[in-house]
């Protein structure tokens, strides 16, 4: 670890492999961005994308990117952004690898309340969105209840979240059937997750989200969190208000999550994988907040890039993508949380 002294008796603490983590993914996340918006059926070159970006393309070129690209490469950054950070302080606030709004039923709870939203009053993007975020507010109230006894740590939390998360599936698939035809299929590539057709009223909510979110996590309660990982004991010791700071991260993480999934549906396992590897690339025990969040943002924009490209002449949804390499990743930790004892 590494320490930056100011002349006025400041001191900032950083991990060079981190940063450098952070900020490698954070530019191969801009970078496949820029590669995105330039291809489709209306190709432009990555210098010529920069130039309109800044304000120098052709009208064409102009609308082209910032009316019906960008938006879509920008859900695509906010969301693995606030899916990572999600995961991550759920990972750490439950000291397991498991802990995720997708295993712990945050997920489908936002997705109990956008169906419930487009089944029963077939409202608009804005409307599903704040069901979704109402649905995984109430999950989160509902898991606390019943798991946050004493502190919620180990595995009691995860196996709470995955009764909560079994329930609510059964409730979606229950919202389906009783869908008209094209309520149901809405849903259904709803609950896929996509960021087909995204524009800038669907990036306005998870943005101003994220713009609160962010702040009160790293800097308010970054250090906290990370004295959280030595023990309940060591961070009351270190004068750490240990109960309130557990419940304001949980709620930011179950907000962080619920944004995410209004804005581009219940994208899977992002927020698992997505700490994770951060944790293992930076080779830092801490929690690794912004190195998860510059990852999540380049697995996500990078997913969907490929779920656009696989098949020529037809675009799969990024969930689906995401999915595929999630499930694989959670087969694998499975395994290896077996083979040391911990399952």
């Amino acid at each position: 670890m590494s320490v930056i002294r100011t002349r006025s008796g400041l001191s900032v603490a950083y991990r060079p492999r981190a940063l450098a983590v952070g900020a490698g993914c954070a530019l191969l996340a801009l970078a496949v961005g820029v590669l995105s918006i330039g291809s489709g059926d209306y190709p432009m070159s990555p210098a010529t994308v920069l130039r309109t970006l800044l304000g120098g393309g052709s009208p064409g070129d102009a609308f082209v990117v910032n009316e019906l690209r960008l938006p879509r490469v920008v859900t695509a950054l906010l969301v693995g952004a606030a899916l990572a950070l999600s995961g991550a302080l759920f990972q750490s606030l439950v000291r397991n690898p498991l802990g995720s709004p997708d295993v712990l039923g945050f997920t489908q709870g936002a997705a109990t309340g956008a169906l419930t939203v487009i089944v029963v009053t077939g409202g608009g993007s804005l409307a599903v969105a704040g069901g979704a975020v109402a649905g995984g507010v109430a999950t989160g109230a509902l898991i606390h209840a019943l798991a946050w006894r004493g502190g919620g740590h180990g595995y009691r939390l995860v196996l709470v979240g995955i009764g909560v998360a079994a329930i609510l599936t059964g409730v979606n698939g229950y919202l389906l059937t009783r869908a008209q035809l094209m309520e149901a299929a809405r849903a259904v590539l709803w609950l896929t997750g996509s960021l087909d057709g995204r524009g800038w009223p669907d990036v306005l909510p998870l943005l101003v989200g994220m713009a609160v979110l962010v702040p009160v996590v790293l800097l308010g309660f970054g250090r906290a969190l990370r004295m959280l990982e030595s023990g309940d004991e060591t961070a009351y010791a270190l004068g750490v208000p240990v109960a309130r700071t557990r419940l304001v991260l949980l709620g930011a993480a179950v907000l962080l999550a619920a944004l995410a999934a209004g804005a581009a549906g219940p994208v899977a396992f992002v927020a698992l994988t997505a700490p994770q590897l951060a944790r293992r690339l930076t080779r830092s025990p801490g929690p690794n907040l912004l190195p998860s969040m510059c990852l999540g943002s380049a697995l996500l924009v990078s997913a969907d890039w490929v779920a656009q490209r696989v098949f020529s002449g037809h675009q799969l949804p990024v969930g689906v993508v995401t999915g595929v390499l999630g499930g694989g990743y959670l087969i694998w930790l499975l395994a290896r949380e077996r083979r040391v004892g911990r399952i």
